[in-house]
């Protein structure tokens, strides 16, 4: 069964083209500090902090301190409930590509 208010943060999180910028360049790395995060995003620090927030509250990253610096990474669990909420859907891609692949075969054999 889908957790639906799972996906829909998870959604509601990647949604803002800016939060998945965020969102990419924290997954490309092993760990980001804010301030590497905001140099060259053309966004303030105070909002990539908020999309920060969002990102976290839907579990899609998590941090770590270290002095005055906290450092993100990706959570790839965060994305499961998108996962699964995609695979509940696999059996319409299955039945088209299926057709699809007996349509090809009847033009070329």
């Amino acid at each position: 069964m889908m957790q639906t208010a799972a996906v829909d943060n998870v959604m509601r999180a990647l949604a803002d083209p800016t939060r998945r910028a965020v969102f990419e360049r924290i997954a490309q790395s092993e760990e980001i500090s804010v301030v590497e995060l905001t140099r060259g995003s053309g966004v303030t620090q105070g909002a990539i902090s908020q999309h920060l927030k969002s990102l976290k509250q839907a579990g899609l990253i998590a941090n770590r301190a270290q002095g005055r610096n906290v450092f993100y990474f990706a959570e790839p669990k965060g994305l499961d409930p998108l996962f699964d909420w995609m695979s509940h859907y696999g059996v319409f891609w299955r039945e088209r590509f299926a057709n699809l692949h007996a349509l090809l075969k009847e033009i070329d054999p």
